[in-house]
């Protein structure tokens, strides 16, 4: 085990933590849930880079570093999902109850409220399980499929619209805790749903795009025999 598989293994061991803070009704653990999710954001931002500079790469990190990538994936969009759902969303009852469900979602200036329906959860993680199914059959085949443009800026904006849903959290749950709203803090939390809410948009958008290039691309892939064993 080297220092980057050391990394790894750490975001494997935080991400039930940043999937269950969330859910406590307490300001403080949910602050902690985002700080959390940025610690673990960022060491996945460079535990590939220090391998590469270190000359580090293994077979365990090529297994492990994906795998991280998924679980942390699911871990923050369920409570994303249960607690931004739209009220009486058919999937939510479906799942573990949960106290506060679809009570924080986004609201930005004028009282706009933008929840997070079923079929964005859909989009987001079906793509992701697509794109795993994609990569394996294309590397049977000796293919690799490589990150492109849209599919690194997906990445990029659906790291700030959990970031924003995850600062969101505590800090309404803040000024529920402490019985007032100022003004500054109230246009700070507006801020945020703002952030939230223009990033969940283009997301969604560049998730479709970005699978629909990788198609395009390397679709007739899977047209060709697998390599013999």
């Amino acid at each position: 085990m080297n220092l980057p598989n050391w990394i790894t293994v750490g975001r494997i061991a935080l991400t039930p933590l940043v999937a269950w803070l969330p859910f406590v009704h307490s300001a403080t653990l949910r602050g902690l849930a985002f700080v959390l999710f940025l610690v673990v954001a960022i060491s996945d931002h460079y535990d590939g880079k220090l391998a590469r500079a270190r000359n580090e790469i293994t077979n365990l990190g090529r297994l492990l570093d994906p795998l991280a990538d998924k679980i942390f994936l699911l871990a923050v969009f369920i409570p994303m999902y249960m607690l931004q759902a739209p009220r009486g969303d058919w999937l939510v009852r479906l799942l573990p109850r949960a106290a506060e469900v679809s009570t924080y979602p986004f609201v930005t200036w004028g009282g706009i409220l933008t929840p997070f329906p079923w079929w964005v959860l859909v989009i987001v993680l079906g793509r992701e399980v697509a794109m795993t199914w994609f990569r394996q059959a294309a590397n049977r085949r000796g293919v690799v499929i490589a990150a492109i443009g849209p599919g690194k800026a997906k990445a990029t904006f659906q790291f700030i619209w959990v970031g924003a849903a995850y600062f969101w959290f505590a800090f309404r749950t803040y000024i529920e805790e402490h019985g007032f709203v100022h003004s500054a803090l109230d246009q700070m939390a507006l801020f945020a749903g703002f952030v939230g809410t223009v990033c969940m948009t283009i997301a969604v958008v560049l998730t479709v795009w970005s699978f629909g290039v990788y198609l395009r691309r390397y679709g007739s892939v899977l047209r060709t025999p697998r390599n013999a064993p």
